[in-house]
C-alpha cells in the first residue's frame, strides 16, 4: 500500500471575507473530491481570509500512479482562477 500526501498553500487572491472563502474553498474541494476520489480538507490558515493551506491523501497500491494522481490535482488546482498555489509538497508513503 502507497500513500500519497499533497499539502498545497493557497492564496484566495478573490476572497474578501472569510464568508467568501469558505463558498470559494468548499466548491474547490468538492470538485477535487468528485474528479480525483481523493481525501481532501482546509488543514492550516483557517481564520485567514485571503489564504489556506489545504491538505490531499491518496491511497493505491502503485507509487507511480500516487504520483500522478497527485501532480494531476496541482495541475488542476493551477487552472483554478479564484486560486493560486504558492507553495505544494508531495510526500509518498
Amino acid at each position: 500500500m502507497i500513500i500519497g500526501v499533497l499539502t498545497i498553500e493557497l492564496t484566495l487572491g478573490e476572497a474578501t471575507s472569510l464568508k467568501e472563502k469558505r463558498k470559494i474553498l468548499k466548491s474547490l474541494l468538492e470538485r477535487i473530491r468528485n474528479r480525483f476520489h481523493v481525501s481532501v480538507a482546509e488543514v492550516g490558515a483557517q481564520d485567514t481570509w485571503q489564504r489556506s493551506t489545504i491538505g490531499i491523501a491518496f491511497v493505491s497500491c502503485e507509487q507511480s500512479h500516487v504520483s500522478r494522481v497527485l501532480a494531476a490535482v496541482v495541475n488542476f488546482i493551477e487552472c483554478q482562477g479564484a486560486v493560486q498555489i504558492t507553495d505544494y509538497q508531495t510526500e509518498i508513503l
